[in-house]
């Protein structure tokens, strides 16, 4: 009778999933941006001590396992679709 909705599918499920990501880069670099401000007042009012061969050190241990992980995620987020990139902008931009 009425016009068949599973056009709809393929586009409103890219959509989604890119709102929800954008939703969650969001509050992830609301978070890391306030976790730099801590560690920056901690280590100013000498509460921690940071060095520079510290911090590289750390990023070595941490950044393979980052871009592994990374490039699962790469592998299965719908990148290359108008409705995903459309959702993750409005979900970086308004939520």
């Amino acid at each position: 009778m009425g016009a068949d909705p599973s056009w709809l599918v393929p586009l409103v499920a890219p959509f989604l999933i890119g709102l929800i990501v954008g939703a969650m880069i969001k509050a992830t670099a609301k978070f890391i941006i306030l976790l730099l401000v801590l560690v920056a007042l901690l280590a100013l009012t000498g509460s921690i001590a940071l060095s520079v061969e510290n911090l590289l050190e750390r990023a070595m241990d941490y950044l393979p396992n980052l871009l592994r992980t990374g490039n699962a995620v790469k592998d299965i987020l719908p990148y290359t679709s108008l409705s995903f990139i459309l959702g993750l902008l409005l979900g970086l931009w308004k939520l």
